[in-house]
């Protein structure tokens, strides 16, 4: 189904030259960027993991150019809520679940916890068999078992690994998101076209379209990326000495908000960026060739190979399993933070097994039932557009609570919430749900 207003032809340009892709100088000034950044950085690159890559690729097969818009759109909107939850964080030095645990009824809270993790487990099972399944495209063998590997790995390095060094790789893996700017640059670009898409909404009612929608906006706003952020900046905070809940310290609201809000910022702005670039590469390899359903992440790697060659191919499929390995551990990592602290249990990455078995018990189990859905009927490689819907359609009651604890005194004590970061929140808490009440409506 194609949107109403498609963009007008364009010639299709020559392929710009590899080396324009990035010099030297640019990634060593990259590299220094990143050391600086923390949470916000990884939370915002996790978000483009395999599931997110399927989402991304259908929608830029399905219908090229005519959606990017909606990476420019929800920019603003992901990163207000995101710094929305790690304003809460640093605030009352609690994460999102323990805040609603302690000031909403458990008739509200457990449903919206439920909501998460099987969103989370289906999220999780469809980004391991993906994963899988681009390492099998890579050098052949059996996916199921490379799936059971990366379950086993990911548990292993989340409770084996020091926080430290867990923390480091997890920022340091952002940098794989960057092969998917360098597949724009192995292939040919209507620039005229993608113009067009990203500046001219081109809007339609069908059902096609308005779930396609859903998923965008269920990918890019993930409840998991609220919860797995604010945990995060209560464990920086508790680990930087001297720095106390801002409840309890307002005086320190300066030294910890400000780097805090660059760094989400700056890490939504990494995550939408390479979405972008995600949908440029399937419209312009894969929708101009007439290649307009792609289900999987995996498959449309493949789909590359003949159409854009096989660098573009090995650049997708590594880029599959590298954002694979980032955002598994906090997928299963969100769910734990999530389940443990509305149970009251001790949590943290930087706990040691026998100080948080409860809570690395969650990690596992979530991790190992994603793992066991790839061998049921119940496809999880195919499931990985729905989990995006999923989240779509559950994020909308999760940020109205969360834009209430942040307004509510009891909550924040004498901080208030700036009003840029209030209007912005609850304007895309609105968004999604118009968003999810549209898909709704017209199924």
């Amino acid at each position: 189904m194609q949107t109403k207003h498609a963009a007008p032809d364009a010639g299709i340009s020559d392929a710009l030259p590899s080396e324009a892709f990035l010099s030297p100088r640019a990634i060593s000034s990259l590299t220094r960027c990143l050391g600086q950044l923390g949470p916000g950085l990884v939370t915002g690159a996790s978000d483009d993991d395999p599931s997110g890559i399927a989402t991304y690729a259908q929608v830029g097969a399905q219908f090229g150019f005519g959606m990017l818009w909606t990476l420019l759109l929800t920019y603003p909107l992901m990163a207000a809520i995101q710094e929305v939850s790690a304003w809460i964080a640093r605030v009352t030095g609690v994460g999102i679940a323990g805040n609603m645990r302690r000031y909403y009824p458990p008739q509200l809270v457990c449903p919206l916890i439920a909501l998460l993790l099987i969103a989370n487990v289906i999220n999780l099972g469809a980004d391991i068999g993906a994963m899988g399944g681009a390492l099998t495209l890579l050098v052949g063998g059996p996916a199921l078992f490379y799936s059971v590997l990366f379950g086993i790995v990911s548990v292993a390095a989340a409770i084996l690994v020091s926080y430290p060094r867990f923390a480091r790789f997890l920022k340091w893996s952002t940098l794989v998101l960057f092969v998917y700017v360098g597949t724009v640059f192995t292939i040919r670009v209507p620039w005229k076209s993608v113009l067009w898409g990203s500046l001219i909404p081109g809007v339609s009612l069908c059902r096609d379209y308005m779930v396609a929608l859903t998923a965008v906006f269920g990918t890019t706003i993930s409840p998991y990326l609220f919860f797995w952020q604010a945990s995060q900046e209560v464990q920086e905070q508790k680990a930087t000495p001297g720095q106390e809940p801002l409840k309890h310290a307002p005086g320190q609201a300066s030294a910890q908000l400000e780097p805090m809000r660059t760094d989400a910022r700056l890490g939504m702005a990494l995550s939408n960026a390479i979405a972008f670039f995600i949908v440029l590469d399937t419209a312009a390899a894969l929708h101009t060739k007439g290649v307009t359903d792609i289900q999987t992440a995996e498959q449309a790697a493949a789909a590359l190979r003949p159409l854009a060659g096989n660098f573009a191919f090995v650049l997708f499929s590594v880029g599959i399993i590298g954002t694979g390995l980032l955002a598994v551990p906090i997928l299963a990592g969100s769910a734990a933070y999530a389940l443990a602290e509305t149970l009251k249990w001790p949590i943290g990455l930087d706990r040691k097994l026998d100080r948080a078995r409860g809570f690395y018990g969650v990690l596992a189990i979530a991790t190992l039932l994603g793992v066991t859905l790839n061998f049921t009927p119940i496809n999880p490689i195919k499931a990985l557009f729905w989990s995006a819907v999923i989240n779509g359609v559950c994020a909308a009651p999760m940020m109205v609570v969360m834009m209430l604890m942040a307004t509510n005194p009891r909550v924040t004590g004498v901080l208030r919430l700036p009003m840029p970061q209030k209007v912005l929140g609850w304007l895309s808490t609105v968004a999604m749900l118009a968003v999810s009440v549209g898909m709704i409506a017209g199924l």
